[in-house]
Parts: structure tokens; C-alpha cells; sequence
């Protein structure tokens, strides 16, 4: 995709609870399942803070219908709390690698607007915080 097609960066969650330290590699064979080509989004962002790939960058993704095809997807591993409800349950090192490769993707995407699953889809509640809040208090610090 090429910096003028690419209106959003959305940030997803994986909608696991925090026991469970998943990778692009699982979320691709759930994704495949489901019937589609591999992974639908760009990065995934582990427990650990490590960024895996997922789809290149020239590849639309699949992560928020309708957008997809003006769209980046990076998803942070965890979403839900221990009893399998909605919540921001990301590590300090989730975060610090977020605004890291938000940081690239704004750079590489100047025109992309950084905004959680939600916003573009607000039956979801996914990623679980206020992404845009996030990003702004980032930008300033």
C-alpha cells in the first residue's frame, strides 16, 4: 500500500486474557481458519514487547472491515482480563514498542490517522483504552 492509500493505522487486540503469550504464528492459523489467506494484520506486538510480522506492508490487510484497504493493523497480544472480559491487560513493554512502530508507521503513512479497532467500528471494543488519547499523551512526552 503506498503512503497516499493509507488513511488509518488501527490498533487491535487479540482478545486473549493475560496467561496466554501468543504470536503471529497462532493468530495466523486462527485467521486461516476462519478461511482467510494468513494473517490479516501487519505486526503483532507479544507480552514481551517483541514485534513479529504479519502481512507486508504492500498487502492489504484484513483486520477492520470496510478500511482495510486504506489501512494498517497492528495488533498487541491480550484484551481481556482473567475472568475473559474487555480490558486494557498490555504490558509496560507492549506499550513501549507500540509507540515505536507508531512512531515508524506515522513516519512511512504522514497522512494515516493512529486510531484504535473501536473507532472504526464501535461494536467492537477492541484494543480496550482510548488509542487516539494514548497517542496524543505520547506525542507530548
Amino acid at each position: 500500500m503506498t503512503p497516499e492509500e493509507v488513511k488509518y493505522i488501527v490498533v487491535h487486540c487479540s482478545a486473549t486474557t493475560p496467561d496466554m503469550d501468543i504470536g503471529a504464528q497462532v493468530i495466523d492459523a486462527w485467521h486461516i481458519g476462519r478461511g482467510w489467506s494468513g494473517i490479516g494484520y501487519h505486526g503483532v506486538i507479544r507480552r514481551d514487547g517483541a514485534l513479529e510480522s504479519g502481512r507486508e506492508l504492500t498487502r492489504m490487510g484484513a483486520h477492520v472491515r470496510g478500511h482495510n484497504s486504506e489501512s494498517v493493523g497492528i495488533c498487541l497480544v491480550g484484551g481481556l482480563d482473567d475472568d475473559r472480559r474487555p480490558a486494557a491487560t498490555f504490558t509496560a513493554e507492549q506499550y513501549t514498542t507500540l509507540k515505536y512502530v507508531l512512531g515508524g508507521l506515522v513516519r512511512r503513512f504522514p497522512g494515516a490517522k493512529v486510531v484504535g479497532h473501536h473507532d472504526l467500528n464501535p461494536r467492537k471494543s477492541c484494543p480496550c483504552f482510548d488509542v487516539q488519547a494514548w497517542w496524543e499523551k505520547e506525542q507530548g512526552a
